[in-house]
């Protein structure tokens, strides 16, 4: 018997079940945006800063010895217990954790001097309103950096990304252009002021293994791959193994 879920339900238990393996993932605990994100803290040393959907925590880290005070949101519990144990062990008083969701924070208005987040923002189903959430909490002057992985302008190549996207992982939602990015960061309320974008390499069997993506699905992916017309794999740089390069892309704006 087939037992629905709602998306909220996916997301808690996809990710409460592999916390643990995004807290040591290289893919998300290096990089130079975490410094990038370190330096923009570095404006507010006596402020506040949210990490909205903050995953094991890694940007919520990055930015905590730079600030005041670092709140780090997410949905699933298991996460924030993974970054709570990992901030004691760093010493980092100053983070707290509190769980909910993008689209209905438990925030007054105008509260943070820094709103941020970092490979989350592809999951959430109202990303629209999440990212009004974010302006809302958003002190006027304050920063918001959003960092994700990006789908491609190209139509052909946006498709099999997204498809790839949803068998490794059925809490996926969708991945943004970095063009669509600057249209809805603005209608939101936010002004993106700079953008960025570079390629990030992903190594086919750990990208699968850190999501416990299931054997079928996995050979799914690989048969896409197969099919897939060479505009696409040379757009993904993909290799004799499955492994690929995805866009990521870092836009800062004002409120």
């Amino acid at each position: 018997m087939i037992v629905a879920r709602n998306h909220d339900k996916v997301v808690s238990e996809q990710f409460g079940s592999t916390a643990a393996a995004y807290l040591t993932s290289t893919v998300h605990a290096q990089g130079a945006d975490l410094q990038q994100l370190a330096a923009y803290a570095s404006r507010f040393p006596q402020g506040k800063a949210l990490d909205v959907g903050c995953g094991a925590g890694h940007a919520a880290f990055a930015i905590s010895p730079q600030i005041g005070t670092v709140i780090a949101y997410d949905l699933a519990t298991e996460m924030l217990d993974v970054v709570q144990g990992a901030a004691a062990e760093r010493g980092l008083k100053n983070l707290h954790v509190q769980q909910g969701s993008a689209e209905r924070m438990p925030f007054a208005d105008a509260s943070f001097d820094l709103v941020c987040t970092r490979y989350s923002a592809h999951h959430w189903t109202r990303l629209p309103e999440a990212l009004a959430e974010m302006a809302r909490v958003l002190k006027p002057g304050g920063m918001c950096i959003v960092i994700d992985t990006a789908s491609p302008e190209d139509v052909l190549s946006d498709t099999y990304f997204q498809s790839i996207e949803l068998l490794r992982d059925t809490s996926h939602v969708r991945n943004r252009s970095l063009s669509s990015w600057r249209q809805l960061l603005g209608q939101a309320g936010l002004r993106p002021t700079a953008d960025q974008s570079w390629k990030l390499p992903l190594q086919f069997d750990t990208w699968v293994a850190r999501m416990r993506t299931p054997a079928e699905r996995v050979a799914a992916i690989k048969s896409l791959w197969d099919s897939a017309p060479s505009e696409v794999t040379t757009y993904f740089s993909l290799q004799g193994d499955y492994s690929f390069s995805i866009d990521a892309v870092l836009l800062e704006c004002y409120k």
